[in-house]
Parts: structure tokens; C-alpha cells; sequence
């Protein structure tokens, strides 16, 4: 079977089309996420009550005193996966520094058991917490997954990251965090 070479031509144009178009979009969004939640570096971390694995109410104030890395994932997302072990070593190595994890599972469709299953296979030595689009919201509207929050031992937003960052940039970003609460604990 020939093919026409027009057709082929046509093809790779609106495929190309399509992909500068989707990564304009992409990065449109990524801005516009970045703006919502930029206004809150400095400022206090929205306070929230949500649901833990083991049905206890868990509101993030209750981790005020220590610098806590708020992670919003889902089951499905892959890069989640890749850095949910890190996060498991980052808390026996900083937890008695200071350090708190605390995951947000995104999950919509998946049951309470499902997550918990998945946490439990995944090794989790951090609480994990059930979502709500209301905690979603307070958080300048999650558009990518993984998302993390680094917030220090007074409650105020540090950084965030959107998506995947290798373990050493992880590392630093939990080092920051646990430094700037001294920092501002001296003052």
C-alpha cells in the first residue's frame, strides 16, 4: 500500500499543530496555577479538617511546631509513585528534626479501602489523608499531580512544587523549609 505523501504532510502538520497548541495551553495553565498559589508563599497555609486512613480527624494545625511537606498525589498518578518512597525515607530522616509528611490522596473514584491499600503496599510512614475539592480549592485549585507544599513550623507556606522533582531537589526543598522555621523561630 502507497501512501500519498500530501496526505502523510497534512497529517504531521495538524499532529504538530495540535501539540504546540496543547503545550501553549499547558503552559498558560501552569501560570495561571502558579499565580493562585504564589499568593500564598509567606502567608499562612490554609487550615483544613480532613479524614485520616484510620478515620480520625486531622486538621494541619495540628502539626504547628514542625515543618510539614503537604503532598497532594492520587493512586494513579505515576510520578506519585515514584516519590512516595523518597517521602517514606525523608521522614525517618528528618521526621525527628521536625519534619511532618502529610499526603492528600486526589483520589475521586477510589474507595477509603482502596487508598489505604495502595498506601500500605506503597510502605507509607506518614499520614495520609482523604481529599475534599474544598481543601483543593484553599490550595489555589490542584491542576497537576503530584503537587507539594513545604510549610514551616509557624504554618506559613514556604514553596510548592507542581509535578515530579528528583530526590535531591526534594531533599533541599525539606532542608529549606526546616531552616527557615529556625530562622524565623530565633527572631
Amino acid at each position: 500500500m502507497k501512501r500519498d505523501p500530501v496526505v502523510l504532510m497534512v497529517v504531521a502538520m495538524v499532529v504538530s499543530l495540535m501539540l504546540v497548541f496543547g503545550f501553549h495551553m499547558a503552559r498558560k495553565s501552569d501560570g495561571q496555577a502558579a499565580a493562585s498559589v504564589g499568593d500564598l508563599k509567606g502567608k499562612p497555609a490554609p487550615d483544613f479538617t480532613l479524614q485520616s486512613l484510620d478515620g480520625k480527624s486531622v486538621h494541619l494545625s495540628d502539626f504547628r511546631g514542625k515543618a510539614v511537606l503537604l503532598n497532594f498525589w492520587a493512586t494513579w498518578c505515576e510520578p506519585c509513585k515514584i516519590e512516595m518512597p523518597w517521602f517514606v525515607e525523608l521522614q525517618k530522616q528528618y521526621g525527628p528534626e521536625g519534619l511532618q509528611i502529610v499526603g492528600i490522596s486526589a483520589d475521586e473514584g477510589d474507595s477509603k479501602d482502596g487508598v489505604s491499600e495502595f498506601a500500605h503496599n506503597m510502605g507509607v510512614n506518614y499520614p495520609i489523608l482523604l481529599g475534599k475539592e474544598a481543601v483543593v480549592d484553599a490550595y489555589g485549585g490542584v491542576q497537576f499531580l503530584p503537587t507539594t507544599f513545604y510549610i514551616d513550623r509557624n504554618g506559613k507556606v514556604v514553596d510548592r512544587v507542581f509535578g515530579l522533582k528528583g530526590k535531591g531537589e526534594i531533599e533541599d526543598d525539606v532542608k529549606k523549609a526546616l531552616a527557615e522555621s529556625q530562622v524565623q523561630a530565633q527572631k
